[in-house]
C-alpha cells in the first residue's frame, strides 16, 4: 500500500506529518511513501532528504490518490473530494466539534482516524500527538515570553551589580504546563506552579518548581486524569490564590483546559495589577484563552504595559522538531496498524485504541466510540468483612509466633557467637569487633541517606567495593579454605556493586548529553 504525505493547506503551517527519519521507517513497514514536493521545505526537510530516506516526491494528485494519506490539520473540502474509495485519512479531525467533516468522508466512502481522539491510557501514549503538540508549545510560550520580557531570566552577581531572577507562574501541570516549567527553570528563573489536581504537585516539584497550595480548592485524585469543573468556593479561593501570585509574577504562562473549554483563571483586574513589561502567554488561546483580555492569535499589550500573547500556532514555530515527534506518532500508530509489517493495513476494530480513533470506517460514521473505562487513580479493592475478635486473636497469635522465631535466632546467634570467641584466636575478637561496629555504623548511615542522594553517593561505593575488591583479591589463595571463599564472595559482590555503579552513571550522564 501506498501513503502519502502532502503539503498542507492552512495558511501559515509550517509542519509536515513526516519527516525523512520516519519516511525511512514507514518503508520499513513495508508502505511505499510518497512526498508531495516543498512539503518539508518549511520544517528544513528538502525534498532531496526525503528521496534519500527512500520516498518519492509527487504531485497532489499523486498524494491524494494514496491508499493512506497522513497530514497534520482536517482536510479541505478540495482535498476531501480527491479521496479514492476505500481510502484512510490518519489526521487531527476534531470529530466532536465538526460532525459536517465526518459526514463528508463517510460520503466519499472512506476511513478516517483522528489523532485528537487517541483513547487516554497508557498503552497509547505513543501515538498521542496532542502530548506531543503540548510539549512542543509549553516550551515556546517560555521562549515566547522571554522574548518580550525586558530582563534575563537567570539571576546574575557581576562586577556591575546583581539582577534578580525572574519569577515565571504556570497555571497548569499537564503535558504542556510540565514543559514549561522545564524550561522556565532551565533558563534560571524561579517557577512557581499550581493544579487543581493535588496529585500533579508531586510532578511540579519533581520539574524543580515550588506547587503553589490551595489546599481547600485542590480536586481529589481524578478518575480519568482530567481536572473537573470547580464548585463555586474552590473558584473564590482559586481567584484569590491567582491574584497574588499574578501581582509577583514576571511572566504568566497559562495551560488550563477542561475538557476542550478554557477556564477564566486571569482576569483584566489582575492583570491591571501586574507590573509593566510583565507577560503573559496564553496556551488555552485556541479554546478562547485563560486570561479575560486575551485576542486568539494576536500579542497585544495592555493600558498598563502587560504583554498578552494569544499565538494559535507555538507548536508550528518550532517546525523541525515537532514535526519528527509528530511523525514518530504517526509510525508507531502505523505499526499498531500493520501487525505483519508487509505494508498492508489491518484495522481492528476489536482494540480499543483503534476503535476510539476511528471516526469513519468504510463510509460509516463511528463517532463517538464506547467509552473506554481508565482510571488515574489506584483501584482499590473492596476489604473483606472480618470479624475484629478473630482478628485481634489472630494479630496476637502472629506477633508471639513472631517473638518465639526472634528469639530462638537470638539465642542461636548468641552461642554461636560463644564458640567463636571460646576456640578462635586472640586476634579474631579485636577483628570481629571492629566488624559489628561498621556493620553498624554502615547500616545507620545508609538508612538516614535521603533517597534523592543515593545516586550521587555511588562514586563513594564504588571506591569503597574498590577497596574491598582489593583486599579480597589478596585473600584469595589463603591456606585456609574458608578463608578463600569468603574472599571470592566479596570479590564477586564488590565487581558487581562497581560495574552497575558505573552502568548507572553512565545512562545517567547520558541523559543529559546534547547529542543523545
Amino acid at each position: 500500500m501506498r501513503i502519502g504525505v502532502p503539503k498542507e493547506s492552512r495558511s501559515g503551517e509550517r509542519l509536515v506529518a513526516a519527516s525523512p527519519k520516519t519516511v525511512a521507517q514507514l518503508t520499513a513497514l513495508g508502505y511505499e511513501v510518497v512526498v508531495e514536493t516543498t512539503a518539508g521545505l518549511a520544517a528544513s526537510f528538502p525534498d532531496s532528504a526525503y528521496v534519500d530516506a527512500g520516498a518519492t516526491i509527487g504531485d497532489f494528485h499523486d498524494v491524494w490518490t494514496s491508499d493512506v494519506i497522513t497530514k497534520v490539520n482536517a482536510p479541505t473540502e478540495d482535498e476531501i473530494e480527491t479521496l479514492p474509495q476505500g481510502a484512510l485519512l490518519v489526521s487531527m479531525l476534531s470529530p466532536a466539534s465538526r460532525p459536517e467533516l465526518l459526514d463528508a468522508l463517510a460520503e466519499r466512502g472512506a476511513s478516517a482516524m483522528a489523532l485528537d481522539a487517541v483513547p487516554r491510557i497508557s498503552r497509547a501514549q505513543a501515538l498521542d500527538v496532542l502530548s506531543t503538540m503540548s510539549n512542543v508549545a509549553g516550551y515556546r510560550a517560555v521562549i515566547e515570553a522571554a522574548e518580550e520580557y525586558g530582563g534575563m531570566f537567570t539571576g546574575q552577581v557581576t562586577a556591575a551589580g546583581k539582577t534578580n531572577p525572574a519569577h515565571v507562574f504556570v497555571i497548569g501541570g499537564g503535558v504542556a504546563g510540565l514543559a514549561a516549567i522545564g524550561a522556565a527553570g532551565s533558563l534560571g528563573a524561579q517557577v512557581r506552579a499550581y493544579d487543581v489536581r493535588s496529585e500533579v504537585g508531586e510532578q511540579i516539584e519533581s520539574m524543580g518548581a515550588q506547587f503553589v497550595q490551595a489546599k481547600s480548592a485542590q480536586q481529589e485524585v481524578s478518575a480519568d486524569g482530567y481536572a473537573s469543573e470547580l464548585t463555586a468556593e474552590q473558584e473564590e479561593l482559586t481567584a484569590h490564590m491567582y491574584a497574588q501570585e499574578s501581582a509577583k509574577a514576571d511572566a504568566i504562562i497559562t495551560t488550563a483546559l477542561i475538557r476542550g473549554h478554557a477556564p477564566t483563571t486571569i482576569t483584566a483586574d489582575m492583570v491591571a495589577r501586574m507590573r509593566p513589561g510583565s507577560v503573559i502567554v496564553d496556551l488555552a488561546a485556541p479554546a478562547g484563552g485563560n486570561c479575560e483580555l486575551t485576542v486568539p492569535g494576536e500579542k497585544i499589550v495592555t493600558d498598563n504595559g502587560v504583554i498578552i500573547i494569544g499565538y494559535t500556532d507555538l507548536s508550528s514555530r518550532m517546525p523541525q522538531h515537532t514535526s519528527q515527534l509528530f511523525g514518530t506518532n504517526i509510525v508507531n500508530l502505523m505499526k499498531l496498524l500493520t501487525p505483519g509489517k508487509d505494508g498492508q493495513v489491518a484495522l481492528d476494530m476489536e482494540d480499543v485504541v483503534q476503535r476510539g480513533m476511528t471516526v469513519v470506517n468504510a463510509g460509516d460514521i463511528l463517532w463517538p466510540p464506547p467509552p473506554v473505562q481508565v482510571s488515574a487513580a489506584p483501584v482499590v479493592d473492596e476489604p473483606t468483612q472480618v470479624d475484629p475478635v478473630e482478628q485481634a486473636r489472630v494479630t496476637a497469635e502472629a506477633k508471639r509466633r513472631k517473638g518465639q522465631k526472634q528469639l530462638v535466632g537470638y539465642g542461636l546467634a548468641a552461642v554461636l557467637l560463644m564458640l567463636a570467641i571460646t576456640f578462635s584466636p586472640p586476634a579474631f575478637l579485636g577483628h570481629f569487633t571492629v566488624f559489628i561496629l561498621a556493620v553498624f555504623v554502615g547500616y545507620y548511615v545508609i538508612s538516614n541517606v535521603s533517597h534523592s542522594l543515593h545516586t550521587p553517593l555511588m562514586a563513594q561505593t564504588n571506591a569503597i567495593s574498590g577497596i574491598i575488591l582489593v583486599g579480597a583479591m589478596l585473600q584469595i589463595g589463603s591456606d585456609q579454605w574458608w578463608v578463600t571463599i569468603l574472599a571470592v564472595v566479596a570479590a564477586t559482590l564488590a565487581s558487581i556493586n562497581i560495574f552497575g555503579g558505573f552502568l548507572v552513571a553512565f545512562r545517567m550522564i547520558g541523559m543529559f548529553r546534547k547529542d543523545a
